[in-house]
């Protein structure tokens, strides 16, 4: 008599924007390719492309008109039970993709449930009152608004004793889910996408004799990012105002019109870019430079991946990631001044960086590493 395979689910909370957590879901449906995806929000527009064969499954927040879809933080009070409501009773594993509501859904007693925590939900922990002040939230509002975070902060808790097993995207990560949910957890590193095709520009950073100077010299640092004021893009624009130097901004949000407000002509803010277009990017730039603190930081080995230093801010989990002096350089206060000293290091040490070695660096974190690893850990708690 044959034995049936488990049958597989994913969860993941918002399908919406393709980031680091996407990445993520993306090597998730490539290992489980007939697991049904179970999201709260889906933008169908824009992450079609990335999940073409994907079973997509949405909560009835999804019926909402686009104001509310595009304005998440009004929903955050139904997302918990958006997320319980979804019927996951024909699954013996439930693999959750969550840095807020995907780990709260409910499952039969005998479903096993692993939750990739991308991090401990930050609005309502560690980020609580930077959420309050970046959304300026006062008055009678933060009078209102209290009591609903304490009841969310309840429930984020109890959600997350319903996980079996968790899974940190970095040892940074792997701390906050012991300090918040009291829980223990297995480090897996995050896919990075690893490109292997032509490397134009990648032998601008290797080490130069005596004389040569970088082909670089005159190039544009690069961000990759979300547009959020918790990213601190603000930081890098003030500083490079001040250096004069070109940067080039990838990525869209919230903040984006009063980044644009601030920016002078040396900075260019580009926008959503495809990945040929992204690529591109990456592949010709100077440096990359990642000035906010992150549980990860997917992009700066992306970057490392074309060979390219990264300059960061020291905390987090870059820390995990970037090798000081070798893949690049960090700066230590959260500050225009102290990240504008970093850039000059940055240009300073050029002559140091092999670009050979940082993307040696990049591919500890391959899809495929990730992939092997997932489906090992997976193997073997299907076997207790």
């Amino acid at each position: 008599m044959s034995i049936s395979k488990p049958k597989v689910v994913i969860v993941h909370d918002f399908l919406t924007y393709f980031g680091g957590a996407e990445q993520v879901l993306r090597s998730l449906h490539n290992l489980y390719p007939k697991a049904p995806i179970y999201t709260l929000l889906y933008d169908e527009y824009k992450m079609k492309r990335y999940f073409p064969d994907a079973k997509i499954r949405t909560s009835f927040l999804n019926k909402l008109p686009q104001f509310f879809k595009k304005r998440k933080k009004y929903l955050f009070p139904f997302m918990p039970t958006a997320a319980e409501t979804f019927d996951l009773r024909d699954f013996d594993i439930v693999v959750s993709s969550s840095s807020s509501f995907a780990k709260g859904i409910i499952t039969k007693p005998k479903t096993t449930h692993i939750c990739y925590c991308h991090t401990p939900t930050r609005f309502l922990w560690d980020w609580h009152l930077n959420y309050l002040k970046e959304n300026k939230v006062n008055g009678i509002k933060k009078v209102l608004i209290l009591p609903i975070l304490h009841y969310m902060r309840m429930w984020d808790k109890s959600a997350s004793e319903r996980v079996d097993y968790f899974i940190a995207n970095s040892r940074n990560t792997a701390r906050r889910i012991k300090k918040f949910y009291g829980a223990k957890s297995e480090v897996i590193y995050p896919p990075c996408d690893i490109r292997k095709g032509s490397y134009e520009y990648a032998k601008s950073s290797d080490i130069l004799t005596d004389g040569q100077q970088s082909q670089y010299e005159d190039s544009y640092f690069l961000i990759v990012s979300r547009l959020s004021p918790y990213k601190k893009i603000d930081i890098a624009v003030e500083a490079f105002n001040k250096l004069d130097l070109p940067l080039v901004i990838i990525g869209d949000g919230q903040d984006r019109k009063r980044l644009e407000n601030m920016a002078e002509k040396n900075i260019k803010i580009l926008g959503f870019q495809n990945e040929d277009k992204l690529a591109e990017y990456y592949q010709n730039c100077q440096a990359f430079i990642f000035p906010g603190e992150d549980d990860f930081g997917i992009t700066a080995v992306e970057a490392m991946s074309y060979g390219k230093p990264v300059l960061s801010f020291r905390k987090g989990g870059l820390l995990e990631t970037i090798i000081e002096g070798e893949t690049g350089e960090f700066f230590d206060d959260a500050i225009p001044e102290i990240l504008a000293d970093g850039v000059r290091r940055l240009k300073n040490n050029y002559t140091k960086y092999n670009s050979e070695k940082i993307k040696d660096q990049a591919n500890k974190f391959s899809r495929e590493n990730f992939e092997e690893k997932i489906k090992q850990f997976v193997s073997n708690i299907s076997n207790l």
